[in-house]
């Protein structure tokens, strides 16, 4: 019998002690590893695709060092909710840049102030507990003191980065691997040094915080570093060729490179008659992915393009046409998709609204979304507008199909029949007169959505507008308010260019063309029925000349265009209408010359505009070229980084601008008295071998199962 309550005994004792050493075991991993994970750094970086950046937020800052205020820059707090929803819309990586300008105590420790860094902490465990790999960096400090300092007070400046990342590494130091560190975004010097010196500092800083962030022990060992190029710029090959190689000489598996990227400029802005996405900006994408694909991914190095958008979305979504905006998106992803080429969306509140959390333009979230798993199909435009009095005939328009088939036209709910509403002949689709005059309206504007399907792939929207020439009338005012009347009658703006009248040379900012930037220069506002000059007007003012007269010419989608002229005088600016040749005294007044093939010349005004402009090679050194990922400022709510914290925008190699898991809880098992007589030690025999079974398999399930636990 005593033998028996021996066994008794050692079957009690491990039964209970099974699940608890199970559940212990995975808690002491994930709090404090006492093994170094290991991992495929290309596999983690597939994982991550596709993300998306919490931009405007923990980046936001101000000079009155509003230290906890996430909302300086217009958007709200950052929710458990919101970075759950963004989870659940397909996203596998957030991106959460951080900037710490205002939020560090005083030299030699420069302590990053605690409400705050528990405030960041929160969140990214909100992200790792919705299983989402994390990405923080030191943001705007790359411009606000890394920039200058570096070259002008260098050891402050170097004590400065290493005192931010000593501490973030010892806090997140026991974190999971699915945080990463990426050590400096958008990495910029402002040296007399050039490119040069520049790539030494960089150099620098990143050598440093890598040695900083290996030796602090932890997760940090094997922890997914992300490493910038020079600007975060890939369209200059040495700038590639000197992350590569610094790299290369780490030795070190689990480095990941980053880029940025907005798109061909005159197209990402809209400026210079570049307003439709052509073949220079199909071009300019697969030249720059196939550059970082060639040094990075066909080497085994990730990289990851830690932003991506179109820089006039800064002013306004609408600065780039819609159908153009989602034909550059659609591209764009799939042809990163296809070169293993990581893409984290920039968006700053304008794309997914941290209100609602509902996406502001569903048709981008949709193409977007069909790119992650292959081509959309496209059309030459998204619109069609029909002229009020004009004779209505066919129209037709050209698919750009991308392997994929048409399958319906769609009226709402209603789907139309083919031969009757439309013909499809190949890649053409041709929308017969009978149908586009049920749409016909006394109504300016948007009158019907006509919603095209394919076997695979997002749909592609045809939006009717009926519309009439717009109409301007005489204005004055201070360079401070002026603005022109117009009544739009249905038209969506497209470009302004601005010339002068006595030589007709080149009005205004950016003087290299005569076609001005979209929202930068000027903007329409369709709710008040005029076009404003954005910023106190002395954008575009402070660069006219005194007392000659400018001729500003409007084009429009529609195919309209509409002249009119101004002159400014000291602080007045005084504006009136252009006449047609011959009908007054006004007859010598120089009529528009560009040449340009306008959207409209065909009778349905409903053709796109090719803008045969001579758009200025981008090579050509007299012409300003921004960065590709230079991000310009807006005053507007969420829309934007504050203009007033954003660095003068320089050439292209000078500077850029611009973004509660529960504790698993161990179950008490309690253990019982032993009873004392032999039917009581026979049944308590028979209770310890369930016990012994119950936890081996409570353990088996245990260790299968994966703990992402992080102590508060």
């Amino acid at each position: 019998m005593r033998y028996l309550k021996l066994l008794l005994t050692v079957f009690l004792l491990i039964g209970l002690t099974i699940p608890t050493i199970g559940f212990a075991k995975e808690t002491e991993k994930a709090i404090s590893p006492t093994e170094t994970p290991t991992y495929d750094i290309v596999q983690y970086a597939n994982d991550m695709q596709p993300g998306w950046n919490l931009g405007n937020t923990f980046d936001g800052f101000d000079t009155n060092k509003v230290v906890l205020d996430e909302t300086a820059w217009g958007n709200p707090e950052v929710t458990k909710d919101l970075i759950t929803k963004i989870k659940n819309q397909g996203f596998n990586s957030i991106r959460i840049p951080i900037t710490f300008d205002t939020r560090l105590g005083d030299a030699p420790d420069y302590t990053i102030n605690p409400e705050f860094l528990s405030r960041v902490d929160k969140v990214v465990k909100w992200a790792l507990e919705a299983d989402l790999k994390v990405m923080i960096n030191i943001h705007h400090d790359s411009w606000s003191w890394v920039a200058n300092g570096m070259p002008s007070d260098h050891e402050t400046t170097l004590l400065k980065f290493n005192s931010i990342w000593t501490q973030l590494s010892t806090h997140f130091k026991d974190y999971p691997s699915n945080l990463m560190f990426e050590s400096l975004n958008e990495p910029q010097f402002w040296g007399d040094g050039g490119d040069v010196q520049g790539q030494q500092f960089l150099n620098e800083l990143n050598d440093s915080f890598y040695e900083i962030v290996r030796n602090s022990g932890g997760t940090n060992e094997t922890r997914a570093l992300v490493i910038p190029t020079y600007y975060t710029n890939f369209e200059n090959q040495v700038h590639v060729d000197n992350l590569y190689n610094w790299i290369i000489e780490k030795e070190d598996p689990y480095i990941i490179s980053t880029v940025h990227y907005y798109g061909y400029w005159p197209f990402s802005v809209n400026i210079a008659g570049t307003s439709t996405f052509d073949e220079q900006s199909i071009n300019h994408i697969n030249e720059n992915f196939n550059r970082i694909y060639d040094k990075f991914t066909s080497n085994g190095i990730p990289v990851v393009v830690g932003e991506f958008g179109l820089l006039g979305f800064d002013q306004n979504t609408g600065t780039i046409q819609q159908g153009e905006k989602l034909k550059f998106f659609e591209y764009m992803i799939s042809y990163a998709e296809q070169k293993g080429i990581i893409h984290i969306l920039w968006d700053n509140g304008q794309h997914f609204n941290r209100s609602t959390l509902e996406w502001n333009d569903p048709q981008l979230y949709d193409m977007m979304k069909a790119s992650w798993e292959g081509r959309s199909s496209t059309a030459d435009t998204d619109f069609v507008f029909i002229k009020r009095g004009q004779e209505i005939t066919d129209v037709t328009r050209t698919f750009n199909l991308n392997g994929n088939q048409f399958v319906s036209l769609k009226n709402g709910a209603k789907t139309l029949v083919a031969g009757e509403d439309y013909v499809l002949e190949g890649d053409k689709l041709t929308l017969k007169a009978s149908l586009l005059s049920q749409f016909s309206s006394d109504e300016f504007g948007e009158t019907s959505v006509l919603t095209a399907t394919f076997n695979k792939g997002a749909n592609w929207y045809f939006t009717i507008y009926n519309h009439d020439t717009p109409i301007v009338t005489d204005s004055s005012g201070s360079i401070s308010d002026f603005s022109i009347p117009m009544q739009f009658n249905g038209n969506l703006l497209k470009t302004m260019e601005a010339i002068y009248v006595d030589d007709k040379s080149v009005a205004g900012p950016q003087s290299w063309t005569s076609y001005k930037e979209f929202g930068y220069a000027f903007a329409p506002s369709y709710e008040d029925n005029v076009i404003i000059f954005p910023y106190g007007n002395d954008r575009f003012f402070k660069e006219i000349d005194e007392k000659r007269s400018v001729k500003l010419t409007f084009h429009f989608w529609s195919g309209e265009k509409v002249e009119y002229l101004i002159e400014k005088d000291g602080d007045t600016v005084v504006g009136s209408t252009v006449k047609p040749p011959g009908e007054d005294d006004n007859s010598d007044t120089p009529v528009d010359d560009d040449n340009t093939n306008d959207p409209g010349d065909d009778n349905n005004h409903d053709t796109p505009d090719d803008d045969n402009t001579s758009v200025p090679d981008e090579n050509n050194t007299n012409i300003p070229k921004k960065n590709n990922d230079q991000k310009l400022g807006d005053d507007n709510a969420g829309n934007s980084e504050k203009d007033g914290n954003i660095p003068p925008s320089v050439n292209d190699d000078t500077a850029n601008q611009d973004k509660n898991k529960d504790n698993t809880s161990e179950e008490d098992l309690k253990g019982k008295t032993l009873p004392k007589t032999a039917t009581s030690d026979y049944n308590s025999l028979i209770i310890g071998i369930i016990f012994l079974i119950s936890g081996s398999i409570i353990a088996y399930f245990a260790n299968r199962k994966k703990v992402h636990y992080i102590s508060d």
